[in-house]
């Protein structure tokens, strides 16, 4: 079932109006595709949005668009701009889907079970990929991929070809390892008199984030 998001045409741009725009409660968005293929501005209720990407399908989502004086319109999100301070949504991007046409999306994995490797063995679990490209319907989208770890022990892994059959098709390479059993790494410990000789490590200092600059969709340019 697709989850339910309001908008509104726009016609006014510029960074003014998407200011007073963000202080009515709304923000700036793009629809993008349909038989005109132009795009379409658009503003949407942030807060709705914010709990569709919260969702357990995440940007995944399809989304019933409406669109007042337009009508319905089943949508995936394209992107979205969030502020790097606050980290309010700023802008987003959706794009009409034909319910009927295979889309690609990326899906993230989730793991369960416990290897029994881990125990009998002492092995530790290496995820080493989170996400996979699949195609498949836009009703038929996953939340996620699930992978049972349980029965791996040292040195076995799960690949992309070892995942059953869905109503989705992988695009990742049937090769890529999702996850797999490794030993443990072992450190070498030094001798007392290397330890002795090694100069003291150096304190710790704080990460420093920089502020990055928000880039402002074509629409709010000018």
């Amino acid at each position: 079932m697709a989850a339910v998001l309001e908008g509104v045409r726009r016609s006014q741009f510029g960074d003014g109006n998407a200011g007073r725009l963000r202080r009515t409660g709304q923000i700036p968005a793009i629809l993008y595709g349909g038989e005109q293929r132009e795009a379409e501005p658009i503003a949407v209720d942030p807060k709705a949005l914010v709990r569709i990407l919260h969702s357990d399908s995440g940007a995944n989502t399809l989304i019933a668009l409406k669109i007042e004086g337009v009508g319905d319109a089943r949508v995936l999100l394209r992107e979205y701009q969030v502020h790097p301070v606050t980290r309010e949504l700023l802008h987003a991007d959706f794009y009409r889907v034909a319910m009927d046409r295979v889309l690609r999306v990326t899906v993230p994995v989730h793991l369960t079970g416990e290897a029994k490797g881990v125990k009998a063995q002492g092995g530790v679990v290496d995820f080493v990929h989170r996400e996979l490209v699949v195609e498949c319907l836009p009703a038929d989208i996953p939340e996620h991929i699930t992978v049972d770890v349980t029965e791996l022990m040292l040195h076995d892994g799960v690949r992309v070809r070892d995942l059953p059959a869905g109503k989705w098709k992988p695009v990742s390479d049937a090769d890529m390892l999702i996850v797999h059993l490794v030993a443990p790494k072992v450190e070498a410990v030094p001798e007392p008199a290397e330890a002795a000789a090694a100069p003291a490590a150096a304190p710790a200092e704080p990460e420093v984030i920089k502020k990055g600059k928000v880039e402002k969709p074509e629409d709010e340019k000018g």
